[in-house]
């Protein structure tokens, strides 16, 4: 299987890519940052999986970008089977939403909505003229909890995320006749760089109660998640939407 994740060398994208290497999977992933941000990563992988592995240089926000992308994965691996638009960004600053500047909606909208949806049509066009009906193909996009559950400090990530469970749901409808599933994954509350900063607030939050399992999730519990889609024995969910949150989602009383 050959798989592209974006956002891939670090936190939950590592904790993918990590996972479908074990699962045998030839990985490609990408950053905005140059090869110096993945070359340990790399090594890592190339020591102790079997499959191939590269890292591309990548602005998923950008057109010029992803088709370079998707060319340099043709080149390198032929084929592709799996997509995980994993690649996103919070606000730079968290700001009541009678504050938030535009410039912060715009750069939030295009690297978390714009870039995978653009992708996933590019994508999407590819595997439908390739034609690699004799391999498992799917599509998952990493949304977040956010796409339910409002967060008036960073109302542009929640938005942003919203609009991915959609794109879920409308590239499910429109690939499920080339039997290419659609899936979405929900990340709760992860221990990574970008929950580094509200540590203390969530320890505290998951201590008192907020998630049913007592424990910060972590890359790992998604990518278990993807590697489960990848092994091809949710074939005939498409369009649905997978929880990795603990329970927190679950109303109580």
């Amino acid at each position: 299987m050959n798989v592209l994740v974006t956002g891939g060398a670090r936190g939950i994208g590592a904790g993918i890519v990590r996972k479908l290497a074990e699962q045998g999977a030839n990985v490609a992933f990408c950053g905005r940052g140059g090869i110096e941000c993945a070359e340990s990563f790399l090594a890592e992988l190339r020591s102790k999986f079997n499959g191939r592995f590269e890292y591309y240089q990548c602005d998923i926000s950008n057109s010029d970008g992803r088709n370079k992308l998707l060319d340099d994965f043709s080149s390198d691996f032929g084929g592709i089977d799996m997509l995980v638009n994993n690649a996103g960004v919070a606000p730079e600053v968290r700001a009541d939403i009678t504050e938030m500047s535009e410039e912060s909606f715009d750069r939030v909208m295009n690297i978390n909505l714009k870039g995978p949806f653009f992708l996933t049509q590019a994508v999407a066009k590819r595997m439908i003229a390739d034609g690699r009906k004799e391999h498992f193909r799917c599509i998952v996009n990493v949304g977040s909890i956010s796409a339910d559950v409002a967060s008036i400090s960073r109302g542009e990530y929640c938005l942003s995320k919203a609009g991915v469970s959609m794109a879920t749901k409308l590239w499910a409808v429109r690939l499920a006749e080339m039997d290419i599933p659609v899936y979405e994954i929900r990340p709760g509350v992860i221990k990574t760089d970008m929950t580094k900063v509200v540590t203390e607030k969530y320890d505290k939050l998951i201590a008192d109660g907020l998630t049913l399992q007592k424990r910060w999730g972590f890359p790992d519990d998604i990518g278990r998640a993807v590697a489960a889609i990848a092994s091809g024995l949710l074939a005939y969910s498409t369009g649905q939407v997978i929880n990795v949150d603990g329970g927190m989602t679950i109303g109580r009383l």
